[in-house]
């Protein structure tokens, strides 16, 4: 059985859900799932420049926590990047 997910303060709520390449429509692209949480880690340690024990902390989490958080949704931004996908930012399961 997997463990309970830790909750995750997030301190902002984003104004847009999808980001897309431009003149595709939506329906014809495929989508990178990006979670809230994965996008408040990149916030804080990217646009606030706060170090990653900071960020955790804001996050109520362990910096280990924030660091795979951070690698997982550089990942997925950077697949949509080169492979020309969409992004979709959804709230985590339970939160």
């Amino acid at each position: 059985m997997a463990r309970p997910l830790k909750p995750r303060r997030i301190s902002f709520s984003p104004r847009a859900i999808h980001f897309k390449p431009k003149a595709i429509p939506l329906s014809s692209l495929d989508e990178v799932e990006l979670q809230v949480d994965e996008l408040e880690s990149l916030r804080l340690c990217d646009l606030e420049n706060l170090n990653q024990r900071e960020a955790a902390s804001q996050m109520g989490i362990s910096q280990a926590t924030l660091q795979r958080i951070v690698v997982s949704a550089r990942k997925k931004i950077t697949e949509a990047l080169v492979k020309g996908k969409a992004i979709k930012i959804i709230k985590i399961k339970d939160q």
